[in-house]
């Protein structure tokens, strides 16, 4: 059992924004002695790209916080605040640790994943505002500086949104360390089952000592 308390409540209590889409952001929903303990337990991620949780050496306490946020509890009010039913959708967990000068580019996630969820875990004293790499929430697909919100990838920091035709998001160019768990409620078609098996089997073939 994880001592990580989660803030399920401040999900609760948040107010959904709808421009330019459906979002919620909750700057506390890991806090304190929680937030502190999560980041002092993050492994070393070297490399960039995305790696499956079942790719990486996590301390039983972290693994345990893992397998709480991708369960019911999130699920169920994920349900109610956007008006859709992902209660029984299956959940994926990737984290990030690296950001290249590649990533952020302007994008709207895959069909296959209903809603995304992004809980940010990073250096609230660092100038992400000037440094590039806070999320962005676009008007369209075709300017970066276009946005209507802007949310820095900092401290304990979640970030809910269904996907749809309008959820463009990206952020300016940013190279380092960043780290980033993403949670996805999948979709039951085949495409989201390729993923879902594409997932495990990366999750395989990346268990390597030195992404622990």
């Amino acid at each position: 059992m994880s001592t990580i308390s989660i803030n399920y409540e401040a999900v609760r209590r948040a107010v959904v924004s709808r421009v330019p889409c459906p979002h919620i952001v909750v700057p506390d929903f890991l806090a304190g002695p929680s937030l502190a303990r999560a980041v002092s337990l993050l492994p070393e991620i070297r490399a960039g790209g995305s790696f499956p949780i079942g790719a990486l050496e996590l301390h039983p306490e972290l693994k345990a916080m893992m397998e709480d946020f991708a369960g019911p509890r999130l699920k169920e009010i994920v349900s109610e605040k956007f008006g859709l039913d992902v209660r029984s959708a299956p959940s994926m967990v990737t984290m990030r640790g690296q950001t290249r000068a590649k990533d952020g580019r302007i994008h709207r996630d895959s069909a296959s994943k209903c809603v995304t969820i992004l809980l940010y875990l990073n250096d609230p004293e660092k100038d992400w505002d000037h440094k590039g790499g806070c999320l962005r929430f676009l008007n369209g697909p075709d300017d970066v500086e276009d946005y209507a919100s802007e949310i820095p990838p900092v401290g304990g920091t979640l970030v809910i949104f269904p996907n749809g035709p309008d959820t463009w998001h990206g952020h300016r160019p940013y190279v380092g360390a960043r780290h980033t768990v993403q949670l996805n409620y999948m979709a039951r078609d085949g495409r989201a089952r390729y993923e879902l098996v594409r997932h495990h089997v990366s999750a395989f073939c990346k268990r390597l000592p030195f992404f622990g």
